[in-house]
């Protein structure tokens, strides 16, 4: 590579540039007045800038803030319009919260929003303020907003572990990364105790408990710290920022990556936060890994939606979220470590001291030892004690009857294994005994199996070692016999127990990859995006156990429900949660942070050119979607719903293409047709009458009444290409009314010759009508019309003075009839396309075939048959010339035509 192209811009990077900048015009500006604690004068300096930006009246609007009874605060809001609150009942307590809508309808320039960590009334559209501000930014709205360090969610664990005091309130880190600028309201730690002293801090019936915890100098310091770091963090990211769009080449490589293992865990959040920090401070990507074992779907439901919610916290940290299976998840981590070259593993210190540690190592040690060239970074995370739920506690207590059963079995082998070989042949018996083990292991589970290794010892102990029927052992080798067997069979249910996990875990990964390979099997054989919907909605709904519906835009700017595959609607107003995933592109409803009150989850289905609709899951058991692995399905299959609906519109935009082509071809063909067919008898009419009007009183009579009748004939001419084509249109739209008419053949045929007597002048017409042809059901007008259509094509395209055939003869179910010519025939492989639209033959080989025409009298023949339920095709002749036939069904029964005598006769 040359220098040039080394130096030379990546064209994705720069489009990627583009773009971001682009979504960034269209967005408002967050600006963040940042502290290290309460009582700074966050809101103070927030309403200073406002007041330097309310040029316009109108132009700042006070969306909330808190003055806390402040009247140098207050003082500031003066001239300030204020929007007021929405009240929300709560338990019987009105709360005040940002009136969102009101505040997007009436879209100020900017929007002045205090308290950004707030947590919203239960009710409101997002459980936390910040994602009002969001919303409020996408619709380009400036926002001001106030926050303090120990809100930010990537240093709550370090506040907690500084001040001892756990933040609930939190933002999320994306949030403040995204701002436009932060302005950082220092003040020293000795100032603030003395506002607070002075009774300038508000903290309500916490005043003492922070002066005594929260607001110690030592604490202010390391908080003043902090903040002063973050601020710095946020200039560097704007530095980056300037360098890459000035194109000034980074002062470093980012080539480190970073994997953070999750677990369910209650220590796991703060580990996925400590990675996010290093993340940030190297300014690399990172992953949030969870590998899932056989012995995750064991887990109480308590430890799945935490691990849920560690995984939902880490996106919103900025991670990649990935689920990976596997059988040990130290080698699981590794291998996804490497294949993604990651550089840093973080992963938790082991808290619990485990007997299996001692053997075999923890999962550090297992991840250290395979670690290579990796980095492994051990941390603790400082978790709530209450909050740990440990084993199996949070399951349903275990059915007594396997243990029954187990204990029945090893009194059976015992029973068995006496009274076969009795005492003499211990091996046998040991054998006997350990059978007994293995099938309570592969039959009843882990608990029983362990009962049963417990019960085969002491089996063997009573039954088999003197003194006999009796707990005690008076020689030696058989105490060794006693452990060996006890660990041989604790052993054997131990890998019964990981067989039967790692099958369980196969069937059902193999379940899911046959219902995901059906799901997109039947999607692809599936036309038509309503079909898709009914299809997509009736598998997840038979997946996930719920009711499913699709909505789609409706052309009007909202959507509308395309299928839903349950008649019941979900209780809440879903179609304003489900306009809001749409608008946003964002995940809303059960188990996501926007309206999480809300029965269903709403999830955008975006393909790869965009948005194309939103599918809504209403579980039945709401704690489902909260299964790591149920999600990944849904997630799955709402990908494969949005591609199959994004091919099926594809195809239709194909099809509305190819027929607007089609359109604007038969439109020109028309135009060229119409303008040489139409102009040449108008020509005509116009030369014969100027002559007339000219020189009607020298003109003979012989010569005036040819051009009298050489005006009728070009007027005759004009008429037939106009009816020709009011005939065509009338057939394609059907707007025909058929009157079908039992009526006899060789009448309909004679109608057609008597009306092209005139043109047939000249021509031999031979007629080969069979006898007794059965009455047929037609529309007498319409299919004289294509008889007559048939003729003037015979006459046109064969020599003057040869013969045309018509002839009509029974068939199976219908009567066929047909005319044939003399002429130059059909081209080769143009039988088919005769029939269409402004065809004509361009066989130029016969100069006496007078070709002409605008190409439409067949296609009405076509179109008029068809409308029976018939068939028209052409052949050429052996003889010469071609021969075109057209079927006519015979359907129903035909009246009784009188006899002679009086009678009906069918």
């Amino acid at each position: 590579m040359s220098p040039m192209d080394a130096s030379r811009p990546d064209p994705d990077e720069l489009l990627e540039r583009v773009q971001a900048q682009e979504r960034a015009s269209r967005r408002g500006r967050l600006t963040v007045f940042f502290g290290a604690a309460p009582g700074v004068g966050k809101t103070y300096a927030m309403l200073q800038a406002a007041r330097e930006e309310a040029s316009l009246p109108g132009s700042v609007l006070v969306g909330v803030v808190e003055t806390h009874g402040r009247a140098e605060t207050e003082a500031l809001l003066f001239g300030l319009e204020v929007l007021p609150r929405r009240e929300i009942d709560y338990r019987g307590v009105r709360l005040a919260e940002l009136d969102l809508d009101a505040a997007l309808a009436r879209r100020p320039s900017l929007l002045l929003v205090d308290e950004l960590a707030h947590t919203n009334a239960p009710g409101s559209r997002h459980p936390k303020r910040w994602q009002d501000v969001e919303e409020v930014l996408d619709a380009g709205i400036d926002v001001y907003t106030t926050l303090n360090v120990q809100h930010v969610e990537s240093l709550t664990d370090v506040v907690a572990r500084i001040t001892g005091v756990v933040v609930r309130e939190t933002v999320p880190d994306s949030v403040i990364e995204r701002a436009h600028e932060v302005r950082l309201v220092d003040l020293p730690p000795d100032e603030l105790i003395g506002r607070l002293n002075e009774g300038k801090v508000c903290l309500g019936d916490r005043a003492a408990t922070a002066a005594e915890h929260f607001f110690r100098k030592g604490n202010l310091i390391a908080l003043r710290e902090m903040a002063l770091r973050q601020t710095a963090a946020g200039v560097d990211r704007q530095m980056d920022e300037w360098r890459r769009d000035h194109g000034i080449e980074r002062v470093w490589s980012p080539t480190d990556r970073i994997a953070v293992c999750v677990s369910p865990s209650p220590f796991s959040a703060q580990i996925v936060r400590a990675a996010s920090r290093m993340a940030k401070g190297l300014h690399v990507p990172w992953f949030a890994v969870h590998v899932e074992t056989p012995e995750y779907r064991r887990l109480p439901d308590a430890a799945k939606s935490r691990l849920a919610a560690h995984l939902r916290l880490a996106t919103r940290l900025g991670a990649e979220v990935v689920v990976v299976p596997g059988e040990r998840t130290a080698e699981a981590v590794l291998a996804f470590a490497r294949g993604r070259g990651v550089t840093k593993i973080v992963v938790g210190k082991p808290r619990i001291n485990r007997l299996r540690d001692r053997f075999r190592g923890s999962l550090v040690d297992e991840i250290v030892r395979g670690s290579g060239a990796i980095d492994v970074l051990a941390t603790a995370g400082e978790g709530e004690p209450e909050s740990v739920t440990a084993g199996p506690g949070g399951q349903k207590r275990a059915a007594a009857w396997p243990y029954l059963a187990s204990a029945g079995i090893m009194v059976a082998c015992a029973t068995a294994a006496r009274l076969l070989f009795g005492v003499d042949n211990i091996a046998d018996s040991v054998m006997v005994l350990l059978l007994g083990v293995v099938v309570a292991a592969l039959r009843l589970g882990y608990g029983p199996s362990l009962l049963a290794a417990g019960l085969s010892a002491l089996a063997f102990d009573f039954a088999f070692t003197p003194p006999y029927f009796s707990f005690a052992m008076d020689h030696a080798p058989h105490v060794l016999t006693f452990v060996v067997m006890f660990v041989v069979a604790f052993v054997i249910s131990h890998l019964a127990r990981r067989a039967r996990d790692q099958a369980q875990a196969a069937r059902e990964r193999e379940q899911r990859t046959a219902m995901l390979y059906a799901f997109t099997r039947e999607l692809a054989r599936t036309p038509g995006t309503e079909a898709l919907a009914a299809v997509a909605a009736g598998e997840i709904a038979k997946a996930l156990d719920g009711r499913v519906a699709v909505f789609v835009p409706d052309g009007a700017g909202g959507l509308r429900v395309l299928h839903r595959n349950r008649g019941e609607k979900p209780a809440g107003d879903e179609a304003a949660v489900a306009r809001w995933a749409w608008e946003h592109e964002r995940d809303a409803g059960l188990g996501t942070d926007t309206l999480p009150s809300t029965p269903g989850l709403y999830v955008p289905l975006v393909g790869s050119r965009g948005r194309v609709g939103v599918l809504a899951v209403t579980p039945v058991a709401p704690a489902a979607l909260q299964d790591v692995s149920r999600r990944r399905l849904l997630d799955a299959l709402a990908t494969q719903t949005a591609t199959a609906m994004e091919r099926a519109l594809l195809a239709e935009e194909t099809q509305q293409v190819r027929l607007d082509a089609e359109r604007e071809h038969l439109r020109n063909t028309l135009l060229g047709s119409v303008s040489h067919d139409l102009r040449t008898p108008l020509a005509g009419i116009t030369g014969a009458a100027s002559t007339l009007v000219a020189d009607a009183d020298t003109l003979p009579a012989a010569t005036r009444r040819d051009l009298a009748q050489s005006i009728a004939e070009e007027a005759d001419r004009l008429g037939r290409r106009v009816r020709d084509l009011l005939d065509m249109t009338r057939l394609e739209s059907r707007a025909v009314e058929l009157h079908r008419e039992w009526q006899p053949v060789e009448e309909v045929i004679g109608a057609a010759l008597a009306g092209m007597e005139g043109a047939l002048a000249g021509r031999e017409v031979r007629t080969a009508v069979a006898p007794d042809l059965p009455l047929v059901p037609i529309d007498a007008v319409l299919i004289e019309k294509a008889l007559v259509n048939l003729l003037e094509n015979a006459v046109k395209y064969s020599p003057p003075g040869t013969p045309i055939e018509v002839g009509a003869a029974g068939s199976q179910g219908e009567v066929v009839v047909w005319v044939a010519d003399r002429g130059p025939g059909v081209p080769t492989g143009e039988e088919s396309r005769v029939f269409e639209k402004f065809w004509r033959s361009r066989d130029a080989g016969n100069a006496s075939v007078r070709a002409g025409g605008v190409g439409l009298g067949l296609a009405v023949c076509r179109a008029a048959v068809e409308l029976h339920g018939g068939r028209i095709r052409v052949e050429n002749l052996a003889e010469g010339g071609a021969a075109f036939r057209f079927s006519l069904p015979l359907r129903g029964t035909p009246p009784a035509v009188p006899t002679e005598d009086g009678e009906g006769s069918g």
